[in-house]
C-alpha cells in the first residue's frame, strides 16, 4: 500500500473547501446558513453548498474513536434526502493528487486498495416522502511515529444531484481517532518474526499469449486439414458416358468382321447365316425401339409393320427373316452363294434404313 495512492471514494468532484460538522460543534464555520441563494461553510477539504430555502440534508456519521495503526476504519456516513435526489451521482471516486487526496495523507489516512476487500460500498432505501443513502468507507491510518496518537480525519464532501440536474454538496464532519500501536495492548510485547515468504507466482504474458495463439492456429489447421480430406474423399460424379454409336454404324461393323472371319471358306455355313440374322435383328430393334433378340419373328414383323413412315425395305426383312428360320429351326444348310448373298441382303437393309443427315437440313436453314 503506497500513501498516496488513494483509490476510488467520493463523487465525481471534489472541491477545495473548508467544512463544520454536521451536528454544529466547535468545528462549525460560520458561514453554513449565510449567502442569499445558498448556504457555505469552508475548511481545507471541502466546500458545502446548499440552497438556503431548503433545509440542509441529515448526516449522521459514525466512526471508532479508536483504531489500530495499519487497520483499517469503518467510516459510515447516512445521508437522508428528498425521493428525486441521488447521493454521489458519479459514483465514489477521488482523484489522486486532488486537494482532498492530499488532505487525507497529510492527516496520515490512506484509502486500501478497492481489490483487496476493502472497496467502497453505497446503498439506498427509500422512507416514506424520503430515502436514505448509506456509504460506507474504509481508512487506514499510518501514523509516522510509533506509540499512542491523535489523528484529525478531515471534513469529506457528500455531492447530491437534484431532479433539476444542479449538483450541491454536503461537508462531513471532521472527527478525532485515537492511534494505537498493533501489540500496544499486548503486556510485555516482543518482536515478531516476518511471517513466512508467499510464493511468487511469475506470469509470462508474452509466452503465453504466443503458446495460445499457436494452439488456437494448431487447432484451425487441424479442421482446415479435415476439412480439405473429406472435401478430397467426397464421392465424385463419373465423367459423362460417350454418346452410343449410331445401330447402323455398329451393323455395318458387324457385318464386315463378320466377312474377314472366313466362315463360308472354312464351310461353317449355318453358323455364318446365324450371325448374320443375329446382326440384322439386333439392329432392327435398336433402329426402331424395341429388343429385336428377343423377339419371335411374327413379334418382330408385327412391330415393323406399324412404323411410320413404313419402312420401305420391310418385304426384304421379312424374307431374309423367314429365310433364317428355316436354317435355325428346319435344319436347312444354306450353300456358299446363299451365305454371300444373306451378308450382302442384310448390308443393303441396313444401308437402306439409315435416316437422312441433319447436317444437309441445318445447312439449307442457315441458307434461308
Amino acid at each position: 500500500m503506497r500513501r498516496g495512492a488513494l483509490l476510488g471514494l467520493f463523487g465525481s468532484v471534489w472541491l477545495t473547501a473548508t467544512s463544520a460538522p454536521a451536528d454544529g460543534g466547535p468545528d462549525a464555520a460560520d458561514g453554513r446558513d449565510g449567502g442569499a441563494d445558498a448556504a457555505t461553510a469552508r475548511s481545507d477539504t471541502c466546500v458545502e453548498h446548499w440552497p438556503s430555502s431548503r433545509p440542509r440534508p441529515k448526516l449522521t456519521e459514525s466512526l471508532p474513536a479508536q483504531g489500530t495503526s495499519g487497520h483499517a476504519l469503518r467510516f459510515e456516513i447516512v445521508v437522508e434526502h428528498g425521493l428525486g435526489e441521488s447521493v454521489m451521482p458519479g459514483g465514489m471516486k477521488l482523484r489522486e493528487g486532488s486537494s482532498e487526496a492530499m488532505a487525507l495523507e497529510r492527516q496520515f489516512f490512506v484509502v486500501p486498495d478497492p481489490e483487496g476487500g476493502a472497496a467502497p460500498r453505497i446503498t439506498t432505501e427509500a422512507t416514506g416522502q424520503l430515502a436514505k443513502t448509506t456509504l460506507e468507507l474504509f481508512l487506514v491510518p499510518l501514523p509516522p511515529k510509533p506509540g499512542r496518537q491523535e489523528l484529525v480525519l478531515p471534513p469529506l464532501p457528500i455531492s447530491i444531484a437534484r431532479a433539476s440536474g444542479e449538483l450541491l454538496t454536503l461537508c462531513t464532519s471532521s472527527h478525532r481517532v485515537t492511534i494505537e500501536d498493533p501489540i500496544a495492548s499486548t503486556p510485555d510485547a516482543k518482536p515478531k518474526h516476518n511471517p513466512d515468504p508467499r510464493r511468487q507466482e511469475e506470469v509470462w504474458t508474452s509466452a503465453r499469449n504466443i503458446t495460445l495463439s499457436a494452439l488456437a492456429a494448431l487447432l484451425v489447421g487441424l479442421v482446415l486439414a479435415w476439412l480439405l480430406g473429406r472435401w478430397l474423399k467426397r464421392p465424385k460424379k463419373a465423367p459423362p458416358a460417350a454418346p452410343p454409336r449410331p445401330p447402323w454404324e455398329v451393323a455395318l461393323e458387324d457385318l464386315r468382321d463378320l466377312q474377314h472371319q472366313g466362315l463360308v471358306e472354312r464351310e461353317l455355313f449355318v453358323d455364318h447365316f446365324e450371325r448374320v440374322s443375329f446382326v440384322l435383328r439386333r439392329y432392327c430393334g435398336d433402329r426402331y425401339g424395341f429388343d429385336g433378340l428377343e423377339c419371335t419373328t411374327r413379334e418382330m414383323l408385327g412391330v415393323l409393320r406399324r412404323i411410320v413412315p413404313p419402312i420401305p425395305v420391310l418385304d426384304e426383312i421379312e424374307t431374309f427373316l423367314r429365310e433364317a428360320d428355316l436354317v435355325k429351326f428346319a435344319r436347312l444348310t444354306p450353300s456358299a452363294d446363299e451365305c454371300n448373298t444373306a451378308l450382302a441382303r442384310a448390308k443393303t437393309i441396313v444401308e437402306s434404313t439409315v435416316p437422312p443427315a441433319p447436317v444437309a437440313s441445318a445447312a439449307a436453314g442457315g441458307e434461308a
